[in-house]
């Protein structure tokens, strides 16, 4: 019944679409180029739709300039470039190729939906869905950045608290892909790709114990595989499009690292810093292991500490760790060590922090990591293209983002009066 159904309804999408025109926009159209071509007659193209194959005549033009030839009409029913799939199935195709495995997405396909897709067609379609959802979203980030787009201010109630929090983890990439770049390998070579991920989201009120509660669908998402300039970019628009500025606090959470702080000094000035209360746990389990020689109690020493930490009481660490007499090595090692606290002492008021209803953990940008990048591209066995793992991790974003919908490309040029049928 399914496939008698859908042949029924190829057939009829088929005549739909021949009673239209065939994109015929005069002797000559503009190239992406920037030149001119000029008609070259008709040629037909066939769709794989939801529906089924349909084909269709569509007017072509070819660019001298360039050498290469396009059809108005193929833009005009939403196809992405190049592709041979309508807007609903290469939404179908992203959807499910951004979820799981390319193999995986088409056996999903063919049992859910009766549409026998290759692995390889729906990597291709997934891949260019999701160049162009980075191109519209780096668009987007360029022109608020500017100020060529000034976003309206977040409706009221205006949430109290907005988080910016930001990390980075390793891709598995193809030798291609890291050539001449050092890693942790055995043999020193690289196998990773570093990108690095922000989340935004908000904060109205506490729970019946005062702990604060992450306003539900609050988070939105950016990245880039470009290194954390490229990434402050991306979070200064994300903030900005947020409505960064009218919010009564802003709390930039981090691990610790030198260039999260920076990056909140340079966008968000006014921000509360915090260091992630486990990332510094484990720095002073570090630091209590480099003085368990020295110590009379060690596991007594760190449980006393701990509880400085908790309280935010960083100068007491501190000077406990100081009355040790060290040289030499130890000595060097020790104020290492001992800096990373003098350095974030303002960062780790922790009961202040609490008091105020303030996340202390960063626990939120761990689990975007998790959900967002892992559970997909770090799976057994996968290696990627740099491209290839930002175009699924673009659309990946959109989804989690709650932005689907918006930043799909398809839509803002798929015509009205044909997207309940494509």
């Amino acid at each position: 019944m399914r496939a008698a159904l859908s042949a029924a309804g190829a057939a009829l999408l088929q005549a739909v679409l021949e009673e239209q025109d065939d994109g015929y926009c005069g002797p000559r159209t503009g190239c992406g180029c920037g030149g001119q071509a000029s008609y070259a007659g008709s040629r037909p193209k066939t769709i794989t739709t939801v529906l089924g194959p349909v084909t269709l005549a569509r007017a072509w033009y070819h660019c001298a300039a360039c050498k290469s030839g396009l059809a108005p009409r193929d833009r005009q029913l939403g196809l992405l470039p190049g592709g041979a799939l309508s807007p609903g199935l290469a939404e179908m195709t992203a959807l499910a190729g951004a979820e799981t495995s390319f193999a995986r997405a088409a056996g999903l396909l063919a049992g859910l939906a009766g549409i026998t897709l290759s692995p390889k067609t729906i990597e291709r379609s997934a891949e260019a869905a999701g160049a162009a959802a980075r191109a519209a979203t780096a668009a987007g980030a360029s022109a608020i950045r500017e100020r060529r787009i000034v976003p309206l201010p977040p409706p009221a109630p205006v949430p109290d608290m907005m988080y910016v929090e930001v990390d980075g983890t390793g891709v598995p990439v193809r030798p291609s892909e890291t050539a001449g770049r050092t890693g942790k390998g055995e043999d020193g070579k690289a196998g990773t790709r570093e990108v690095k991920l922000g989340r935004l989201f908000t904060v109205s009120g506490l729970d019946g114990d005062g702990k604060p509660v992450m306003d539900q669908g609050s988070s939105t998402y950016c990245f880039s595989f470009d290194g954390k300039d490229a990434l402050a970019g991306l979070v200064q628009a994300e903030y900005l499009r947020r409505g960064g500025g009218h919010h009564r606090q802003v709390i930039a959470l981090g691990d610790g690292a030198a260039w999260i702080w920076s990056m909140a000094e340079s966008l968000y000035p006014h921000a509360t810093h915090i260091v992630d209360i486990y990332h510094a746990r484990e720095h002073l389990s570090d630091l209590a292991a480099h003085l368990a020689f020295i110590t009379p109690d060690p596991p007594a020493w760190l449980a006393a500490r701990s509880e400085e930490l908790d309280a935010g009481n960083v100068q007491a660490i501190i000077g406990a760790a100081r009355q040790y007499p060290l040289a030499a090595t130890k000595a060097a090692e020790l104020d290492t060590k001992l800096g990373y606290f003098e350095r974030n002492a303002h960062r780790m008021r922790y009961a202040d922090f609490r008091k105020l209803g303030m996340f202390t953990g960063s626990g939120a940008i761990e689990g975007g990591i998790k959900a967002v990048i892992v559970q997909r591209a770090k799976q057994s066995g996968m290696h990627w293209t740099v491209d290839g793992a930002a175009d699924i991790i673009a659309l990946r974003c959109q989804q989690a983002s709650g932005r689907w919908d918006e930043l799909w490309p398809a839509r803002a040029t798929q015509t009205a009066d044909l997207r309940p049928a494509v």
